[in-house]
């Protein structure tokens, strides 16, 4: 777009062949945006389908292209808008310093280093540049062109390496990354529990495998302790004074009573025939 409006802008002076605005184009510029003569003739072309500029032939034999109506109104107002940054180009820098600070294995600050050496020597050449524009006359409107172009670039430059400066300063306040888990091993440890593997204890299947599949898998036994309560040491109970011994004089037992030693009861005759009677009675 801007080639565009370049030959447009050339063409406000008055007609010219392709060949000619080319020249004046890289003049303008310093070289710096070298043109194609196809490019040229090929922009021209469009112009011309669009209405903007008109082709006659010229005394030399070449096509000579000028501005038409139309074309110098497109010039006015190309002065008068603004140059859209809303919308900036890519920029392949920016994507490989992204990409290499976001990758694992990207070492983002040895492209900052090498992409710095190589804009400082660019930008020692645009101020050798400079000073032979200014030791050319700079004072003409067309090396006053070509000057203010080269100073465009060299700030351009200069801001790029205090960009670079900047993201090496950045990326270097950043902790380093953990050490990554060994070949095989995924970085929460091969049982997803996050331990090392000297802290883990072997699952069955694995202990069986270490052992050749033969025999039944024991587990070493954990002895659990359990606190123990410390032992009371209360003072001795206090014994209460002991009874003295019963002294009392043994109880006096009452005078037995003598034995009945009479003789025994004779009965008498009168009681005799009575018994008789009375057994007769009962048998």
């Amino acid at each position: 777009m801007s080639i565009r409006y370049g030959l447009l802008a050339l063409l406000e002076r008055g007609p010219s062949h392709g060949a000619q605005l080319r020249s004046d184009f890289e003049t303008r510029t310093g070289t710096t945006w070298p043109l194609n003569v196809g490019q040229v003739y090929t922009t021209l072309a469009r112009l011309e389908r669009d209405g903007l500029v008109a082709s006659q032939p010229g005394a030399d034999g070449r096509q000579q292209y000028a501005l038409s109506g139309a074309g110098r109104l497109e010039v006015r107002g190309w002065y008068a808008r603004p140059v859209d940054r809303s919308q900036p180009a890519r920029d392949e820098l920016a994507i490989k310093i992204a990409m290499a600070a976001g990758a694992p294995g990207g070492d983002a600050r040895a492209v900052i280093s090498a992409q710095r050496r190589h804009t400082l020597r660019v930008l020692q050449g645009y101020a050798r540049l400079t000073a032979r524009a200014l030791a050319g006359g700079a004072a003409e409107r067309k090396g006053l062109a070509w000057l203010l172009v080269l100073e465009q670039l060299v700030f351009q430059t200069e801001a790029e390496v205090r960009w670079l400066a900047h993201c090496d300063r950045v990326l270097g306040d950043l902790p380093e990354p953990a050490a990554p888990p060994p070949v095989g091993e995924p970085p929460d440890g091969p049982d997803g529990t996050g331990r090392p593997a000297a802290e883990r204890r072997p699952s069955r299947s694995g202990a069986a495998r270490a052992g050749g599949g033969a025999g039944p898998v024991t587990r070493p036994h954990h002895r659990r302790t359990v606190p123990t309560r410390p032992r009371t040491t209360a003072p001795p109970r206090r014994l209460s004074a002991a009874r003295p011994p019963n002294t009392a004089p043994p109880r006096r037992l009452s005078a037995a009573r003598p034995l009945n030693t009479a003789p025994p009861r004779r009965p008498d005759a009168a009681s005799q025939p009575r018994r008789t009677a009375r057994e007769g009675t009962t048998a």
